[in-house]
């Protein structure tokens, strides 16, 4: 399906926005390449279902993302001679306003970077503001609350860090000023873009969002959900974004944006929360060292605490391979085989068990043994192995990496995890940004800030905070790592992944998912496919998904034979079939260049030179 923007009143910038922002940055505009953002003639779109995607093929650069307008934003970007992080910065933007369920201004994110030398981890997770503490998510009679009890309204949002962390890393890595990368969204936003039939979907479906009132009169004019092909302007976003376009991100950490944000938190009539605008000016991002690991031929490089998903990955295919790898061959008639899914979920099961004992924001919690690196300890692995058998274990109890103290932490209960966006990109010096960023469920904490514009629209705010385990301590009051704490951030399950040839060290792929707790699975089946089963990213991605969270197996729904379903019961397996739907994007290397490939699940598309 596809949908063809106005383009008489798309029209192209005939100048480069920054030289537009103020004395202090003309001095650039005389050197530096000019964004000339031109809207694209046509977005093509798949609404919510399956949708055959071709995967792209390109020589120089990449950019894929979850929506096609975001995605030719990136590739204009470098087309204007700009860094793989000057793209990242205009994709976001522009997700923030055409795919507003998943990511956000108003929310966080964790970019992974490789400059041709090194990779480095840039953290935006959102933090918890200082005023709360372990019973956040506890109701008067000591009991947790309901999900969506937590999530709708402002007890639930954690102090924003997408910006700052774009900030840290364009200081680092940029090329164009700051200011130009903001143009597409601001265009698309002053201009209007057509409503994607995913988002029309989710709007329909949705039953919280126009609670509040700022959403329902924006999302819902007169009383009815957007519809796919509207014309949606977002005055208030447009307002916000050319104040941090000028002033940088204290626009929006400090000064009316802040107050607006603390307003709507704090004023919530039912579910008030506790951020002030001293959390919202403190707030900083954190660079890590990034976890890189051997696995087969490969290198893979991940994202370290409060992140889980490297970890998990890692130990899950390191105890798949340890237990005897995949068999051969791995997919019967296309498909991941019975022996294949009983081996992976319940290698999974134990890297699941082992998340939910230890992994927690490192600023807080202690990595067992002193280093996260113990989790996945080669002889460790095996020793996990060596649990698997003919017969599901259904539930994996967690287990002692070297040097860590028996049972430090309460295992934390199995909560809901939601929502996110995933990018990846390669610039002409083949500089590559994984990038997987949140505002945590569908449409957040359903509150729409209009940053003090008093304009019609504005950015979603986060729910991060239930990420944090709703009970800080199990039945004997032992504590659990992730539990709310002040100025902590909350464990995550996004993955962001770069994958290097062990030998030479050249970059292979740029990877990542949106999805949860499932986004580890559907990252982890890329990577098998891709680098152990000889798929392309394209066929990898659109493979079905499958995975655990330490329960039942799960398969997407309507997917997999009857005759399989069967047979993993017959090994003990309780199989639950669902909608999984990833949002995977992903870039490898070919011999002539770049191959991408996006979630047919999803609106993504792959574009570049």
């Amino acid at each position: 399906m596809s949908h063809r923007p106005d383009v008489n009143r798309l029209r192209p910038l005939a100048w480069p926005l920054a030289c537009l922002t103020g004395a202090l940055l003309l001095a650039s505009c005389a050197s530096a390449p000019e964004l000339r953002y031109q809207p694209p003639p046509e977005q093509p779109e798949a609404a919510s279902g399956l949708s055959d995607k071709p995967g792209w093929a390109t020589r120089t650069t990449a950019v894929a993302a979850a929506n096609p307008l975001a995605t030719d934003a990136g590739r204009q970007v470098l087309r204007a001679g700009g860094s793989a992080v000057d793209a990242a910065i205009a994709v976001q933007m522009v997700l923030t306003l055409v795919e507003p369920q998943s990511s956000g201004i108003g929310g966080g994110a964790f970019l992974m970077h490789f400059d041709g030398r090194q990779v480095r981890a840039y953290d935006g997770r959102e933090t918890a503001p200082a005023a709360v503490d372990e019973k956040l998510f506890l109701k008067p009679d000591g009991q947790p609350m309901a999900f969506i009890d937590a999530v709708v309204g402002g007890r639930s949002v954690g102090v924003p860090g997408t910006l700052r962390l774009l900030e840290r890393a364009h200081r680092e890595h940029g090329k164009l000023p700051w200011a130009q990368l903001f143009a597409p969204a601001i265009l698309l936003a002053e201009q209007g873009f057509k409503v994607s039939p995913r988002l029309a979907t989710l709007l329909a479906g949705e039953q919280h969002l126009r609670k509040d009132p700022a959403a329902a009169a924006f999302y819902y004019p007169g009383g009815e959900p957007l519809k796919a092909g509207q014309t949606l302007r977002n005055p208030a976003l447009a307002a916000v974004l050319r104040r941090v376009a000028q002033e940088g991100p204290d626009a929006f950490y400090q000064g009316a944006v802040a107050r607006s944000i603390v307003a709507k938190v704090t004023g919530h009539p039912g579910n008030p929360g506790k951020m002030t605008e001293a959390d919202l000016a403190t707030y900083r991002p954190r660079v890590r060292d990034a976890l890189c690991s051997d696995w087969q031929a490969w290198r893979l490089c991940g994202f370290p605490p409060p992140s889980s998903g490297h970890l998990a990955i890692l130990q899950t295919l390191g105890i798949l391979e340890a237990a005897g790898g995949s068999p051969s061959p791995a997919l019967v008639d296309g498909l991941p085989g019975v022996e294949t899914l009983h081996r992976y979920t319940e290698s999974a099961r134990l890297a699941f068990a082992d998340r939910a004992q230890y992994v927690a924001d490192p600023d807080f919690v202690e990595a067992p043994g002193g280093r996260w690196t113990s989790l996945i300890d080669a002889a460790y692995l095996r020793e996990r192995a060596g649990l698997i058998g003919e017969q599901s274990m259904k539930t994996a109890k967690p287990g002692l990496p070297p040097g860590a103290r028996p049972l430090a932490w309460a295992p934390q209960p199995d909560q809901p995890e939601y929502g996110t966006s995933h990018l990846s990109i390669v610039d002409a010096q083949g500089h590559a940004v994984a990038m997987t960023t949140t505002i945590e469920d569908q449409f957040g904490a359903r509150q729409l800030s209009d940053g003090g514009t008093g304009l019609p629209g504005g950015f979603l705010l986060n729910n991060e905070l239930t990420d944090f385990s709703f009970a800080p301590a199990d039945a004997q009051g032992k504590p659990i790592a992730n539990r709310v704490q002040p100025g902590k951030r909350p464990r995550s399950s996004m993955s962001p992944t770069l994958v290097f040839d062990r030998t030479s060290g050249a970059l292979q792929m740029s990877a990542g998912s949106p999805g949860g707790a499932l986004i580890i699975h559907y990252t982890a089946k890329t990577l098998l496919a891709t680098q152990a089963w000889g798929l392309n990213a394209q066929q990898a991605i659109s493979l079905p998904n499958f995975g655990t969270l330490n329960g039942p197996t799960l398969l997407e729904a309507s997917r997999f034979p009857a005759a399989t379903v069967e047979a993993l019961k017959a090994r003990g397996h309780e199989v639950r079939e669902l909608p999984m739907t990833s949002g995977l994007q992903a870039i490898q290397r070919t011999p002539d260049g770049w191959f991408g490939g996006a979630d047919p699940r999803r609106e993504g598309i792959v574009l570049g030179d």
